[in-house]
């Protein structure tokens, strides 16, 4: 009984020293974007700014043009958010609901697709885009969630569709129903914590994503939040007391999304792959 109290107290001194590691740079980040640029980097640290320097954030706003970045970001994130939610879901569906031939094959070179790291395509994928005329656009960075959605995500949606059972889909056809009435009537309204997870995962990767705008886009105009961010930063010295009040204006809407939705992402991940 005393060894398991023991144990038991490890693991939460554990998961309380790990939870400090994580919290630390976020409140570093909050202090800091309400200090004042000398009091920043003093030595020894302060915790509490004297005083709170709020216009940190007003001042951030109209330095770079962010109302301008701010709408790019949302038509790129509200566009690829709607393209993975329905290219991955019907991808899932028919990779568990639907027997053709081949089947569990495709599958399988799918899944061995995700060990490829990006690197691989990446320059390939920016020739074909240039190519095509695309380059500077949103194109690059919307189009492809119309095709597939992610690997990953067809991947949770599939095990988690797979703890649905098929009689549901038997009871659909006798009462006369197609694949399509299914997916959309059945699977869907079952699946709604699953999609959650999917819908998360992918704002948060295409609101915070900095590679793909770094890689497509050139004009200013164009800019998202991320790339945004880099203009506080010169090529000898940094507004680091705008750059952490931007850097917070910008991470608060990832965790309104992620408070909001924390109960259907645990509920999601713990009822996936129940059943292989």
């Amino acid at each position: 009984m005393r060894e398991s109290r023991l144990k038991l107290a490890a693991g939460y001194v554990a998961l309380l020293i790990i939870s400090v590691m994580f919290i630390v740079p976020f409140v570093w980040l909050l202090r800091s974007s309400v200090m004042d640029l000398s009091q920043i980097f003093i030595m020894p640290p302060e915790w509490l700014p004297r005083p709170f320097h709020f216009d940190n954030f007003k001042n951030a706003m109209t330095v770079v043009p962010f109302g301008a970045f701010f709408k790019n970001t949302l038509i790129i994130v509200v566009s690829v958010l709607l393209g993975t939610v329905v290219s991955s879901t019907v991808a899932a569906f028919g990779f568990s609901r639907i027997r053709w031939k081949g089947r569990d094959m495709v599958f399988a070179i799918l899944m061995s697709a995700m060990m490829l790291p990006g690197a691989v395509t990446l320059i390939p994928s920016f020739l074909g885009w240039k190519t095509l005329g695309f380059y500077d656009t949103f194109y690059p960075l919307i189009v492809p969630a119309y095709f597939g959605g992610g690997i990953f995500n067809i991947f949770l949606l599939r095990q988690f569709y797979l703890t649905i059972p098929q009689d549901f889909d038997e009871a659909a056809f006798v009462d006369g129903a197609n694949y399509f009435q299914i997916y959309w009537r059945i699977l869907l309204p079952l699946s709604r914590s699953a999609v959650i997870v999917v819908a998360l995962f992918t704002f948060l990767g295409s609101w915070n994503d900095f590679m793909g705008p770094l890689i497509y886009l050139k004009s200013d105009s164009r800019f998202t939040l991320a790339l945004g961010l880099q203009m506080f930063q010169g090529s000898y010295t940094a507004q680091w007391d705008l750059l952490m009040a931007a850097s917070a204006a910008v991470v608060l809407p990832c965790v309104v999304v992620f408070l909001v939705g924390q109960r259907y992402f645990l509920e999601g991940i713990t009822l996936t792959g129940l059943k292989g």
